[in-house]
């Protein structure tokens, strides 16, 4: 999407700098506009321009990680102020109720363990967290899962980017399919999810009409 309108990721990256990752990864992380920014794609480049001097990696990876953990954060407390007056008017130009609708099919799915495993969905991640507020998690709970996330997904995600930079050196030239091939991955498990809701819907029409049949 950013080749598209003429910006790499790399050259992204380098001109936001720490602020503005901060900012970014902040955003995605809690609120209902994130879901525009890169997401696992950022964090791997981030590490990997790290790893060629571009960032000092303890830096970064705190940076990203606190983060992660106050955009998160905000989104719960966008939650528990606001709730559903917040979300009353859906397909707004940043709330769109395709990613709302997906988000509360998969915290009912997951309850408490979304704050963790929505951190890898593109979309998700960035609602789950208020609805975790709307929803009136305990803050304890939700922050020691918000925690585990950050750590997982910001920390990890970065330091292997920093990592597979450091090991191979020459990788700089395929940085870009390697890119690309992380942000077909974080689709993975989102088509995965949705595979699964078909056909738990076809499931539910076979019962449906098989007593209609038999009758």
């Amino acid at each position: 999407m950013l080749d598209a309108i003429g910006i790499s990721l790399p050259h992204l990256v380098q001109s936001a700098g720490l602020v503005g990752l901060f900012i970014i990864v902040f955003c995605e992380s809690g609120m209902p506009f994130g879901f525009v920014f890169p997401g696992e794609s950022l964090l791997f480049t981030a590490g990997f321009l790290a790893s060629q001097g571009w960032f000092p990696i303890v830096p970064l990876v705190v940076v990203v990680t606190i983060a992660a953990i106050l955009g998160d954060s905000a989104g719960y407390w966008l939650g528990s102020v606001l709730g559903k007056k917040y979300l009353g008017r859906p397909d707004s130009f940043f709330i769109k109720e395709k990613h709302v609708k997906r988000t509360e099919e998969f915290y009912e799915k997951y309850g408490v363990r979304a704050v963790v495993l929505a951190r890898f969905i593109p979309a998700v991640r960035s609602f789950v967290p208020i609805l975790a507020g709307i929803g009136s998690m305990q803050y304890r709970t939700f922050i020691t899962y918000n925690v585990i996330g950050a750590l997982l997904w910001g920390t990890g995600v970065t330091t292997l980017g920093y990592f597979l930079g450091r090991s191979f050196p020459q990788s700089e030239h395929y940085l870009l399919p390697i890119i690309g091939l992380i942000i077909v991955l974080s689709f993975l498990p989102l088509a995965f999810e949705y595979w699964n809701h078909r056909q738990d819907k076809k499931a539910e029409e076979a019962q449906k009409q098989g007593p209609a049949s038999g009758s």
